[in-house]
């Protein structure tokens, strides 16, 4: 894609992936200090689902003060709580159990390196199952990230854990983190066109209440001190909170994939931030692994699509301003200025520009 045609999707996907990336070293040493790895993912989802909805109440409260127009999200609609709630299982409650379990067992920078595989999982998901296009760069991209994460998991002085069956089990449980975090994020792509932040929110406030009640009720963790709460409750808000929110938005640009290839970057960054805060070794798997991902994910930011496609006519509503996709007719009651959302109607249109599998793209090839 051209640097224009990307924007502001990258950067958002980019913003994602830093905060959720220094996520991982700052979990690993909230876990050596003998948190359990359940509770953990659950103080994690809190801090983000109460963050997120003081920071809604604050909007909803300065909007109604100020006499101001409401911010240009549609809420979302009764239809999507299905696909919201399978996305919070698989993503907020499964997959941050497996994380935690699978870090623990490893080194903070091969299992921030690992995680690349949500990446790679987010895009198999999205090719196959919602049939994404996808072309031989992206193919041979994946199959880098692969074996870069195979490498990891090898063992030797890359993972660290209570022996080979203590490496390959993190490996593993790390991997299953990302599998299920790469179908949570195809499940949310259908809800981008939502308000991101009520969507973190949710995510948040179930995910969290649902893994801080089974730590409690299962004995194996106690109850946390106030200061370790506070500080799990702030790098969740962030690193999974504020990161779901630019998430949700790159994939409206995107798509599942495209989303999923920038935020690949956030593996690199926790590694990086592994070793400079927790002195883990910087061993030559380490560094192959971290080249070969690093191939993957160039392949896959050099990618270029552009064809001539149709667009059906069709209705929806989402945050949109008036581009050469949203040339439509205003009623009274719709709100002015732009951005803004409102439900509108797009007539059927055929050109020619490079684009992604965003809201407007989603069409067969």
């Amino acid at each position: 894609m051209n640097e224009f045609s990307a924007w502001p999707g990258a950067a958002l996907a980019v913003a994602s992936a830093i905060l959720f990336g220094a996520s991982t070293p700052l979990a690993k040493l909230l876990l050596s200090g003998g948190l359990d790895a359940q509770l953990l993912a659950g103080l994690f989802y809190l801090g983000s689902g109460v963050g997120l909805t003081l920071v809604l109440i604050a909007r909803r409260a300065f909007f109604t003060a100020s006499g101001g127009v409401a911010p240009a999200e549609p809420s979302l609609r009764r239809a999507d709580l299905p696909l919201l709630c399978l996305a919070i299982f698989l993503g907020g409650a499964t997959a941050p159990v497996l994380m935690m379990s699978g870090l623990a067992r490893t080194s903070a920078a091969s299992g921030a390196l690992l995680q690349n595989l949500e990446g790679l999982a987010t895009m198999a998901i999205a090719w196959l199952a919602f049939r994404e296009n996808v072309d031989r760069r992206l193919l041979a991209g994946a199959f880098a990230i692969v074996a870069g994460a195979a490498l990891l998991s090898w063992g030797g002085h890359a993972l660290r854990g209570d022996g080979a069956s203590g490496q390959w089990r993190g490996a593993l449980l790390i991997a299953g983190a990302c599998l299920a975090w790469g179908a949570d994020n195809n499940l949310t792509r259908p809800l981008a066109h939502a308000d991101p932040m009520q969507i973190a929110a949710l995510k948040g406030l179930a995910a969290g209440a649902m893994n801080v009640t089974l730590a409690l009720a299962a004995g194996h963790a106690g109850a946390p001190s106030v200061h370790t709460a506070v500080e799990a409750g702030a790098v969740g808000f962030l690193g999974y909170g504020v990161s779901l929110v630019l998430y949700v938005r790159g994939l409206r640009h995107l798509g599942a994939a495209r989303t999923a290839a920038y935020f690949s970057t956030a593996p690199f960054i926790g590694s990086a931030l592994a070793v400079l805060m927790l002195g883990d070794p910087v061993s030559w798997r380490l560094l192959v692994a971290g080249s070969l991902m690093g191939i993957g994910l160039y392949l896959h930011l050099r990618e270029r699509h552009e064809h001539v496609h149709h667009h059906p006519a069709t209705a929806h509503a989402h945050r949109h301003v008036h581009d050469e996709h949203h040339q439509h007719a205003h009623g009274p009651n719709d709100p002015p200025g732009e951005p803004h959302s409102h439900a509108h109607r797009h007539e059927p249109l055929t050109h020619l520009h490079p684009h992604y599998p965003d809201l407007h793209h989603r069409h067969e090839h």
